[in-house]
This record gives C-alpha cells, structure tokens and sequence, in this order.
C-alpha cells in the first residue's frame, strides 16, 4: 500500500532527471556584448519573466499536478502489472521452449548433416593446392 516517505523539499531532482530544463532568465535571455538595454529595461524584464513563469508553473501545477500523478501511477501500474504477470512468464515460457528445440535441431544436425559434411570432408582431404606461378 501507499507508505509514508520522507521526501526532500528542497531538492526536488535528486537524481537530474530534469537538467535539461533550464529556464531561470539568465538561461534563456542573454545580451551579448555591444547590444545592452537599458539596466532599469533589463531589471524589469528580469523580474517580469521571473514572476510570470513562476506564476504560470504554479497555476499549471495546481490544476494538473493531482490528475497527471494520477495518470503517471496508473501508467506505471500497468507497465509493472504487464512486466511482472505477463512479459516474464511468457519469456520463461519461451526460454523452456527454445531449450527443446535447441535440443530437437542438434539431434537433426547430428544425425543427418554431420555425416554427410563428413563424407564430404574425407572426399576432398587429398586435394592440395600448390602455386604455379614463376
């Protein structure tokens, strides 16, 4: 069942899943040198972008955060459900079954196929090559 885990509210992508998403202002607008806005122009964009994303993630976090966790479990539910009760027993399955045939196609092999390339082998052991050239 669902137990209770301590998680960490601070660093919230302990393992960087997520460090391609860089979206903090200085990652996403840049001025290069020789082509500066107006300091009072570059504070007021700073803060406005910094305000509206903030705004934004949150809002888009309220309403979608619950429904999309409950996707995500479900989702994965399902995949460990499949994994677990269907795709490994069928591949246990399979691998018992290719044991048999492994065995049903060296018994043909040596029955039929090896004395006939042994035949051939006994057939074509006296010839020798030699180099005629110069």
């Amino acid at each position: 069942m669902c137990s209770k885990v301590d998680i960490d509210m601070v660093n919230r992508d302990p393992n960087d899943i997520n460090v391609h998403v860089k979206v903090a202002y200085e990652d996403v607008i840049a001025e290069p040198d020789g082509a500066h806005s107006f300091n009072c122009v570059w504070a007021c964009a700073y803060r406005t972008y910094s305000c509206c994303k903030s705004f934004a993630y949150n809002l888009l976090t309220i309403l979608s955060c619950l429904p999309m966790s409950i996707c995500w479990g479900c989702l994965y539910a399902i995949v460990s459900f499949y994994s677990i009760w269907i795709i490994t027993p069928l591949m246990r399955f399979y691998l018992i079954n290719c044991g048999c045939c492994q065995k049903f196609y060296s018994a043909c092999i040596q029955c039929y196929y090896q004395p006939i390339y042994e035949a051939m082998s006994y057939c074509f052991s006296n010839i020798r090559v030699t180099n005629m050239s110069g």
